[in-house]
């Protein structure tokens, strides 16, 4: 099978790393990939951001399976118009997946079908605001209705605050487009869970739950990112929440979306706050998350080609996955300033290194490559990930992992998986 990976990040460099222990996997495609991805897969030029350029791409390929990693490409109708020519595409359609790219959406959809979330208020000016702010109790979450690649939520301390946010998205200067509506919801406290389904329009099969690190720096502190890392282990949740999740989150959305005409195929990634009240839904991604993925695929031991193909072709079950009891942790490093700006083109040295340690695999995010030397090209650069018996080992070996690996600025996470630890 030709494969072709749609993304550049540390999320399709994972699956890129599975697929090719596929023993169906004949030559992967990746577009556009980067720098490590190249060592696994052939690279090749496109423009996420424009449907006629991914066309023209597959076109050229004719690949057997394309997979779709980030969210633009879903939000522009990359699934529908590849179906629609006779590809078999990985992913929601367009209309489905507005469960990621429409906050409002999901908001009210959730409210619909009786899903648990936070209460919430949908606004599309500073007057409805104002109005919305006397019935919420402080903090408070402000959200952007679009995609934001992970920057668009806020907690405010304050209703001043709130109100001083939410006017910046909806002005535009803050996030553009993607702020034109916002959000406002009840802040939840808890544990946050990740919680990924592989559907194919009417059953779902689960993948092992993780949990994300969003904020920064340590101690959930800072500005909300894309994601410093991730965890997944066999206790993380056990069967009987796993099954509650099932039946009153991940199955009610994939059958309410079929009542109303839009089946959902592909990977829906039910991001949830375990809270005194139970399980709420945060929010939807429609794709792979951004780093669980990395953990999640350390420990899953059947072939991912399989479990792909029976979600498009509606016959996905409870059993398509196995799973290795292993814990496995990912750290991401990141340029000096992530969130905000930074630096690119900085040397990355001891990658080798790290590589040689048991269990470790180095997944690349944000890397170019010249003259055999790798060099930082965004944000997140490296997912440095590892699995292990025990998360404890998984935690030491990943960030013995990120000792070995330097470039200037680099920044990471020293706490990730560290309530977990402390709750064994």
């Amino acid at each position: 099978m030709k494969i072709l990976v749609i993304g550049s990040g540390g999320r399709e460099h994972a699956l890129i790393w599975k697929l090719r222990q596929s023993p169906r996997v004949t030559k992967i495609y990746c577009a556009p990939g980067n720098g490590g991805i190249a060592d696994e897969a052939e690279c090749v030029a496109v423009d996420v951001k424009s449907l006629d350029s991914m066309v023209a791409l597959a076109n050229q390929i004719q690949p057997d399976l394309t997979i779709v990693g980030p969210e633009l490409p879903l939000m522009l109708g990359l699934v529908d118009e590849f179906t629609r020519r006779g590809w078999r595409t990985f992913g929601p359609t367009r209309a489905a997946a507005q469960l990621e790219t429409s906050k409002s959406f999901a908001k009210e959809f959730l409210q619909r079908h009786r899903i648990p979330t936070a209460h919430y208020a949908i606004c599309d000016s500073s007057q409805q605001v104002r109005d919305a702010l006397g019935h919420f109790h402080t903090p408070i979450v402000v959200k952007a209705d679009g995609l934001a690649a992970g920057k668009g939520v806020v907690i405010a301390k304050s209703k001043d605050e709130a109100a001083t946010v939410a006017n910046e998205m909806l002005s535009g200067r803050m996030l553009g487009e993607a702020g034109s509506r916002v959000v406002l919801e009840e802040f939840l406290e808890g544990d946050e869970l990740s919680f990924l389904v592989v559907s194919d329009g009417e059953r779902v099969a689960p993948l092992v739950a993780a949990q994300d690190h969003k904020r920064v720096g340590d101690g959930d502190s800072g500005p909300n990112t894309g994601g410093m890392g991730a965890y997944t282990t066999r206790t993380i949740v056990d069967d009987q929440m796993r099954d509650w999740l099932l039946t009153h989150i991940a199955r009610p959305v994939v059958a309410g979306m079929k009542a109303e005409g839009t089946e959902y195929k592909g990977v829906l990634y039910c991001g949830l706050m375990m809270t005194a009240r139970g399980p709420m839904v945060l929010e939807f991604n429609c794709r792979f998350g951004d780093p669980e993925t990395q953990p999640i695929l350390m420990r899953l031991e059947s072939d991912l080609i399989e479990a792909m193909e029976a979600s498009i072709d509606g016959r996905t079950s409870d059993g398509d996955f196995k799973w290795s009891n292993d814990a496995a942790v990912c750290v991401v490093m990141a340029s000096g300033g992530y969130p905000g700006a930074y630096e690119a083109g900085k040397r990355i040295t001891g990658l080798d290194d790290a590589a040689k340690l048991d269990g470790v695999k180095v997944f690349h995010a944000s890397t170019s490559k010249r003259d055999n030397a790798f060099y930082t090209s965004g944000g997140r650069v490296l997912g440095v990930t590892a699995r292990a018996a025990e998360l404890e080992t998984a935690v030491q070996r990943a960030y013995e992992a990120c000792a070995k690996i330097g470039f200037e600025g680099a920044h990471y996470r020293k706490d990730i998986a560290a309530r977990a630890l402390k709750k064994n």
